[in-house]
């Protein structure tokens, strides 16, 4: 689990990029993930924006499935993201607000979400 030594708030990029690639790179590298797992990572740093809830949160979605490089214009909030990752573990209903969430399947290729 990453922690504020190496999550680049209080400590350089350097020291956060050497974290991902001794903890995160085995990971993705792996034959079972490269089958079809997936990563979400998610930074929730804000300069005093409390827009739409809380500011710009930045979801990198990492699976066999990505589109490469995409970027969504889409305002996605954590009820989507909790949708997501039920879905990808086979759950068909969803809690709360995450029931009527949008779904995030423009991120991926040949993959259909509940």
């Amino acid at each position: 689990m990453l922690d504020v030594q190496d999550d680049a708030h209080d400590c350089s990029i350097t020291t956060a990029d050497t974290w991902l690639q001794a903890n995160i790179d085995p990971l993705i590298k792996s034959a079972l993930f490269q089958k079809d797992g997936l990563l979400i990572i998610t930074t929730d740093e804000s300069e005093n924006d409390n827009t739409h809830g809380g500011g710009r949160v930045v979801n990198v979605l990492i699976s066999p499935f990505s589109k490469a490089g995409y970027q969504s214009t889409t305002l996605y909030q954590h009820q989507s993201t909790l949708r997501l990752m039920l879905g990808g573990l086979g759950v068909t209903v969803f809690p709360g607000a995450a029931s009527s969430a949008p779904t995030m399947g423009e991120f991926f290729n040949n993959f259909t979400l509940p």
